[in-house]
């Protein structure tokens, strides 16, 4: 998967994502040539727009690579590794969660072994090597230095989120917001002088899905913030055309849902339940 070369450089191998097969292979390098420098389109992108409408560093490498990922916490996890250990609250305020990013990224490195052969390894190797330098592989004895270079990268001004914006070449991107989001981080994007295009997708999953964490809150929340009674279908209905009319008026894509067989029948029924 890697190349190491005379100069000690420790990058991904350029193939690594296309078959085996010599010929197949000589066909989509040639079919990537063709299109690697063309712009970003991001449909779905899973940032925070919060981001780019402050524009401010990110906090360390276990903040940025490790805390958020639950590909990556799960997998140390399934492994019995605890998620307060590398600094993952928890609902129980008497478990104490580790504070300290350091010992958090040690415990991640001295576990990466286990990541070999997915998709996290492949990403989390991508996103070491070309895009935050690293030029040594992640281990329990390489930890240290890896943060120390990435926390320093983090720092710079080409780290900022709209400077990596740009060096990527996005063209749009798309976050994914709740039917009750208020978009404030999208207002202030669109009323600053950014030129990036960050632009929100209606994802009204959490007043639709009766098993969803905040199901109960943002079907309260949704009744306030259009005036209807969202017990009653109709009125319920009602409230989500106003909502994705608020999103459309800031410019979104198309719908993005996960919806649980919604149906009446099933919305009075789980109504019952969970409001």
């Amino acid at each position: 998967m890697f190349n190491k070369t005379s100069n000690q450089s420790y990058r991904p191998h350029p193939d690594r994502l296309f078959s085996a097969d010599n010929s197949t292979r000589s066909v989509a390098r040639a079919l990537y040539q063709e299109i690697r420098h063309l712009p970003i389109i991001s449909p779905h992108g899973h940032t925070d727009p919060a981001w780019f409408a402050d524009n401010q560093p990110f906090g360390n490498p276990a903040a940025l690579l490790l805390q958020p990922d639950h590909y990556a916490f799960r997998m140390l996890h399934s492994q019995g590794i605890s998620l307060e250990s590398i600094g993952i609250n928890s609902k129980d305020p008497s478990i104490k969660v580790e504070q300290d990013p350091r010992k958090a990224w040690q415990i991640f490195a001295d576990n990466y072994f286990l990541f070999r052969g997915t998709p996290t390894r492949m990403w989390m190797d991508h996103a070491m090597t070309e895009v935050l330098g690293v030029d040594q592989p992640l281990n329990s004895k390489t930890a240290q230095v890896i943060y120390d270079h990435i926390d320093a990268q983090l720092k710079t001004e080409a780290f900022l989120p709209r400077s990596l914006y740009e060096r990527f070449n996005i063209d749009v991107l798309a976050t994914t917001e709740t039917a009750v989001d208020t978009l404030k981080s999208h207002l202030k994007i669109n009323a600053s002088d950014w030129q990036g295009r960050v632009i929100t997708t209606f994802r009204p999953d959490s007043v639709t899905d009766p098993y969803h964490p905040d199901f109960s809150a943002h079907m309260a929340l949704l009744a306030e913030q259009t005036g209807e009674d969202v017990h009653q279908w109709s009125d319920y209905l009602t409230a989500l055309r106003k909502r994705r009319r608020f999103s459309k008026a800031r410019v979104l894509p198309p719908l993005t849902t996960a919806i649980p067989r919604l149906t009446p029948r099933f919305y009075q029924k789980t109504l019952v339940s969970y409001c």
